[in-house]
């Protein structure tokens, strides 16, 4: 399984649907931007539109690409894929740069757009003069939005977060298993979690612990607030951040109450814990099903369950955008492909290829977006759950920064758990690095 680690925790994961089986060399395919800059478009008016991305935003799983071809039988799409977004970032500011290199259509990941927004605005495309903007839902649209008005990217898919469970080692611990009772035992929010995990440490099945990661628990508290890192003006309050503190003290909490197997998310150390069954909960945004699913393996199908989030607030973890260089030889075209990919019919079907969910508000009421469930996770209904998420989560005011910030924070929490740093010192370590980072 290939992973994508990006900027603050945010990624693209894949989880699989009962309609759809992902093979390994599916979630392989790798490729390499190309530095071509040539005209491509022949003689008949043949065309060649180049879509660089990252991870897996299952266009090809969808079959998208080859269907937009017999839609539009002088246009080729070739997808060029780079397995690590921290290895395609770099590259794609490089080319913003030297005004080379760049694909028709290029992907941007939500903890990356805000940078591209405020230094790179004017080097893309306007999407909002073709794209109805108002199909997104509010805050994603926002996101792509110059202070100029200027939409830069087409929204593809978000991250509504719920929380995933082992209803298996539930029970055996003498806790509630099914999932409204669930979400009936952590409605209060975080904290809520927190006491539920201390009640399953009591009874808890040997070598199994309540939680994976006590940051990724932190990275879904900070997810629901609309203050993370940075306030409206620019400005990084991440030290005075009524969110951060809470997602703090929460992960302190639990590091010290042993209520966390310490695990660095999509390490293998990690892989490992979920293919042995030794973790009972994990914070899990959409994306998040598939990595349980694939990591844990056949012998764990129907023993996990998917219940809402802790807490009234609904969070976002994730999600990536698709946008259109100026410099490219077909704008015209590469902007009608993005219209097409991000529709609602285009983005339902990714979800029912890989599990991703759809941005665009029309995809919920599609029979593969809102009847969706999931086998793995004891036909979890996640269409309903996930779409009710997405229609409340907050407008969060985003940072240049922000992934810096959030995988810093993340580390020391790592710290915590793993090394027994204290909570003052760990935090000092914190932001002492972050302040140098942002100068």
């Amino acid at each position: 399984m290939r992973i994508t680690r990006t900027g603050g925790g945010h990624g693209r994961r894949t989880a699989t649907l009962a309609t759809t089986v992902l093979t390994a060399s599916a979630l392989l395919l790798t490729g390499c931007s190309s530095d071509d800059d040539s005209d491509s478009s022949d003689a008949n008016g043949n065309i060649t539109l180049k879509v660089a991305d990252f991870g897996q935003f299952g266009y090809k799983e969808a079959g998208l690409f080859a269907k937009y071809h017999e839609l539009h039988p002088n246009i080729t799409v070739q997808e060029e894929t780079t397995a690590n977004e921290q290895d395609y970032y770099p590259k794609l500011l490089q080319q913003l740069n030297t005004g080379s290199g760049l694909a028709d259509v290029t992907g941007i990941e939500v903890g990356r757009i805000k940078e591209v927004v405020d230094t790179q605005s004017g080097k893309f495309a306007d999407l909002s003069k073709t794209i109805n903007v108002n199909d997104w839902v509010s805050w994603k649209e926002k996101q792509a939005t110059a202070k100029d008005g200027t939409v830069i990217g087409a929204g593809t898919d978000i991250g509504p977060m719920s929380l995933c469970y082992r209803k298996d080692l539930f029970e055996k611990a003498g806790l509630p298993s099914d999932r409204e009772a669930v979400a009936k035992a952590v409605a209060g929010g975080w904290e809520d979690y927190l006491k539920l995990g201390e009640q399953y440490k009591k009874k808890a099945p040997s070598g199994t612990y309540f939680m994976d990661s006590a940051s990724a628990m932190y990275n879904a508290v900070v997810s629901s607030s609309s203050q993370q890192y940075y306030d409206a003006d620019g400005k990084p309050v991440y030290k005075d951040s009524q969110s951060v503190q809470q997602g703090w003290n929460l992960a302190a909490e639990a590091a010290g109450k042993k209520l966390s197997q310490g695990l660095p998310q999509f390490t293998d150390a990690w892989n490992a814990a979920l293919r042995k069954g030794t973790v009972a909960t994990v914070a899990c945004p959409a994306w998040m099903a598939g990595q349980i699913s694939i990591n844990s393996g056949d012998s764990f199908k129907g023993k996990w369950d998917i219940s809402r989030a802790p807490g009234s607030t609904a969070a976002n973890w994730g999600g990536s955008f698709l946008a259109v260089p100026k410099s490219g030889k077909h704008v015209k075209e590469a902007t009608e492909l993005v219209k097409w990919l991000t529709a609602p019919e285009q983005q339902a079907a990714v979800f029912k290829a890989i599990g991703v969910f759809p941005s665009n508000k029309g995809a919920y009421e599609l029979a593969d977006v809102k009847n969706a469930k999931l086998p793995y996770f004891s036909d979890a209904p996640i269409g309903q759950i996930y779409a009710e998420e997405a229609k409340s989560i907050p407008e969060a005011v985003l940072g240049a920064k922000d992934g810096v910030i959030k995988d810093t924070i993340s580390n020391q929490i790592n710290n915590m758990e793993k090394r027994g740093t204290k909570p003052a010192d760990a935090w000092k370590s914190a932001t002492e690095s972050i302040d140098k980072a942002l100068g």
